[in-house]
């Protein structure tokens, strides 16, 4: 089942890369690299973090996915933009998804909570990280005008919490997944947004 959920992630994050490589009309290689990079790449450095294989690179299926979206995107690329509000409830729940199951594979591997969490985060946002930067966008992290990044880090730190105090298994994932998933649709729904400094208007 969490593979399942985990290929559902990959997916909806690779159509995100792949309308990226459409709206910067790139070719369909570059398509298909923003997709790659945006819905494996928090993974693979999570799991270089932690110095284990990458699950990228244990099953065929994690390379396929983004493939498949490429292709969809490539030939209907349209119809995939006027779904887009369906398409960013997905993109939530992967990003409340990864960032608690990041979170929990850090502290399975003995990282503190304070690691695991940072870890967690990178898990969620590190692929489209480097998708904005293949893109020559400024990643979200640095410029969260729409709330992204900091549901990802409450999610990760109440992950993280919750194991301190010996609450672990899948209610807690869940909880940690749900939360971060409610706070980023809040933000879309309310069009909350990150403050600038001080005197720097919109």
């Amino acid at each position: 089942m969490s593979e399942i959920l985990d290929l559902v992630g990959i997916f909806v994050f690779a159509l995100s890369g792949a309308l990226m490589g459409v709206r910067k009309r790139l070719d369909v290689v570059g398509m298909g690299m923003l997709a790659e990079m945006t819905a494996l790449g928090g993974g693979i450095v999570r799991d270089l973090i932690l110095n284990v294989r990458p699950a990228a690179f244990q099953s065929l299926g994690y390379v396929l996915v983004p493939v498949a979206a490429t292709v969809i995107v490539f030939f209907w690329h349209p119809h995939v933009a006027r779904v887009m509000p369906a398409i960013l409830v997905l993109d939530a729940a992967g990003l409340g998804l990864f960032c608690a199951v990041g979170t929990e594979k850090a502290l399975e591997y003995g990282l503190s909570p304070l690691h695991a969490a940072l870890l967690g985060l990178a898990t969620a946002i590190g692929g489209g990280m480097l998708r904005d930067v293949l893109a020559g966008e400024i990643p979200t992290l640095l410029y969260d005008r729409q709330l992204y990044a900091v549901p990802a880090m409450l999610g990760s730190g109440v992950m993280a919490g919750l194991w301190a105090f010996d609450l672990h298994g899948w209610p807690a994932t869940l909880s940690a997944a749900l939360l971060a998933f409610g706070l980023r649709i809040t933000a879309m729904r309310l069009n909350w947004r990150a403050p600038l400094a001080r005197g720097i208007g919109d």
